[in-house]
């Protein structure tokens, strides 16, 4: 996968789309390999990482991509940004909108034998923001390449904007309720139980997950659970805010 690695980090590098057509001897043979390749990127490019994006924690995003189940990516913490932000619409990669429930842990989950459990999950987390995660993909949307690419370029992991923290006791994450403004008019709605029933279900996939591949998580790195409120395209000019709870916000002004 070297070389399809290669491809992914100069497109990161110089934050492009790919828009020739990838050759086939390319294609990562199944999901495995995908990841395999998606860690060769972030070691090329040497970035320090913020954590983990999740996606198709919904059925309707499966429907939409196609897929059978959740995926995941790496992330990087020099695009992690601070609400209120401001993100130059002309630089991002078919941007989309999704309003996340961001989980930072404050204790590992290391490699071990046996199945980790939602409490132990629960354990290691530190805190809970609202989060949108502006996702890009090295491809362009209208000529996607075969899912295996897209679990190598990080199933589209862009950018993070992290808003306030979320105080709500963590078993009752799932009754959060989550608007998405857009220009001051409501546009989507959703909840924590709309993300594999709980937010933190997300991340025990996840740990299950680096543990069978014979990997874990980290102190200190935080995982976007996946999007409670779709996908959604944004246009230049357009401002975004999403409210979890009634309290909690976070929000970005795509500028022209």
């Amino acid at each position: 996968m070297g070389e399809l690695a290669a491809l992914l980090a100069r497109a990161r590098r110089d934050a492009r789309q790919v828009r020739d057509p990838l050759p086939p001897a390319l294609v990562p043979p199944d999901a495995d390999a995908a990841y395999t390749a998606n860690a060769e990127v972030a070691a090329l490019l040497g970035w320090e990482s913020l954590g983990w994006k999740i996606a198709g924690t919904t059925a309707a995003v499966r429907a939409r991509l196609g897929l059978d189940g959740p995926i995941y990516g790496r992330t990087f913490r020099r695009f992690a940004l601070s609400s209120p932000a401001r993100l130059p619409h002309a630089e991002l990669l078919d941007p989309l909108v999704e309003c996340e429930f961001f989980v930072t842990l404050a204790r590992d989950l290391p490699l071990r034998d046996r199945a980790w459990t939602m409490a132990e999950v629960a354990w290691a987390v530190g805190e809970v923001h609202a989060g949108i995660e502006v996702a890009e993909c090295r491809f362009p949307m209208a000529a996607l390449p075969p899912l295996p690419v897209i679990l190598a370029d990080g199933a589209a992991s862009g950018r993070y904007v992290f808003g306030d923290r979320i105080e709500v006791p963590l078993d009752r994450l799932a009754s959060v309720e989550v608007m998405l403004e857009v220009d001051g008019a409501p546009r989507r709605r959703g909840s924590g139980a709309e993300v594999m029933d709980d937010p933190l279900s997300p991340l025990l996939w996840l740990a299950e997950e680096r543990r069978r591949l014979g990997r874990g998580l980290a102190t200190g790195e935080t995982v976007s659970t996946g999007s409670c409120t779709g996908m959604l395209p944004v246009r230049a000019g357009q401002r975004v805010r999403a409210v979890f709870g009634g309290t909690a916000t976070v929000e970005i002004a795509f500028a022209a």
